[in-house]
């Protein structure tokens, strides 16, 4: 593990928040950010907490050592914020604690007794951190986070009781079943219901199945600043990589492939497509090696929709020269990385990958 700096651990020491978690089991898995362990006894919470959005997560391990499925939230903290949680042992899962400002400054008086029962937050992973969520912001984070405003990598069922099997058909009972609990649910924008203006002719929809402008300005058109694209883009990757949920990857890859797929209106959101291959950047280094194999590679996903979304660039006529040169410097990048062959034409969406 990477020293922290001595001037940045005074700083965080003084100034960082603190995360007061009590009564977590022994064992528990529990994490923040970018990094986890497995809790001891005297384990309080985590302190020298850096301003800004993260995330922690856990898991409860029974005695076997079966850990149960990840849940999370996120939370903003402020420089020698306080923010108080607490182990339920019924719901197995973390409450937070509503304080005062006078509870607080309660908690901050007893923080030196506390010291030694608190994690220091693992800085050397906060640069990785920040450049993962940088443009989830706080009216996004209201808006797509659950109602409940927990992440869980499982889905849940509405707490309702069931139909008897008189009043439902076999049918209707399978889509009880199926239903999520609503509170649960990741509110991400709802993709538009067709990718072609009503009263297309064949052409313009054949040309909007290809092309996926007109769906992209249905969607920015939803929200109320379209850099918010970005954060949400980054949001579905985190709540995939750290908060283990799948349905998240799922609509990642749908996202990232309407916004690659956009040909007529590159020039119009230039300032968006220069960000994404920012977001991009970070976001495929820290993508499992072998999960490429498992997953992505599946239709080859990445490489077929970045090659499309290169070739758009390099062959329009009306966008930046800057942007164009900065998606070549990351094409040669992923090429050189992953040894991922943009030339060629993919055969029949399979792997395409260099020999070497």
């Amino acid at each position: 593990m990477a020293e922290m700096d001595p001037e940045m651990a005074k700083r965080l020491h003084a100034e960082g928040a603190t995360l007061i978690v009590l009564d977590v089991p022994e064992g528990t898995e529990f994490g923040i950010d970018y990094f986890s362990w497995n809790v001891g006894p005297r384990f309080k919470g985590v302190k020298m907490i850096p301003p800004g959005l993260h995330f922690i997560y856990y898991s409860a391990v029974n005695k076997g050592g079966q850990t149960a499925p990840r849940t999370g939230m996120f939370f903003y903290s402020k420089r020698l914020d306080i923010v108080v949680m607490r182990w339920d042992a019924v719901a197995e899962d973390v409450v937070e604690v509503t304080t005062n400002e006078e509870e607080k400054d309660k908690y901050r008086q007893g923080l030196q007794d506390m010291d030694r029962f608190l994690g220091p937050y693992p800085y050397e992973n906060f640069k990785k951190w920040v450049s993962l969520t940088n443009h989830i912001t706080k009216d996004l984070l209201e808006r797509v986070q659950p109602l409940c405003k927990k992440i869980s990598s499982v889905t849940e069922l509405p707490q309702e009781p069931r139909h008897s099997r008189a009043s439902a058909s076999a049918t209707e009972d399978a889509v009880l079943l199926l239903q999520q609990n609503p509170d649960t649910v990741i509110r991400f924008t709802a993709f538009p219901k067709q990718k072609y203006p009503e009263g297309s002719s064949p052409a313009e929809i054949s040309k909007f199945s290809m092309d996926s402008s007109y769906a992209v300005n249905c969607l920015l058109k939803c929200l109320k600043d379209r850099r918010e694209i970005l954060g949400e883009l980054q949001f579905a990757f985190v709540c995939f990589l750290v908060g283990q949920v799948y349905d998240a990857f799922e609509h990642w890859k749908k996202l990232l492939n309407l916004l690659c797929t956009c040909d007529e209106a590159l020039p119009t959101y230039q300032d968006i497509f220069d960000a994404l291959i920012g977001v991009l950047h970070f976001q495929v280094l820290e993508i499992p090696k072998d999960f490429f194999v498992d997953i992505v590679s599946t239709n080859n996903f990445l490489t077929t929709t970045l090659q499309v979304f290169f070739s758009n660039l390099e062959s329009s006529t009306t966008v930046d020269k800057k942007l164009v040169d900065k998606a070549r410097r990351f094409r040669q990048h992923l090429t050189k990385r992953f040894n991922w062959d943009f030339e060629s034409e993919p055969d029949d969406f399979a792997p395409v990958v260099v020999e070497t």
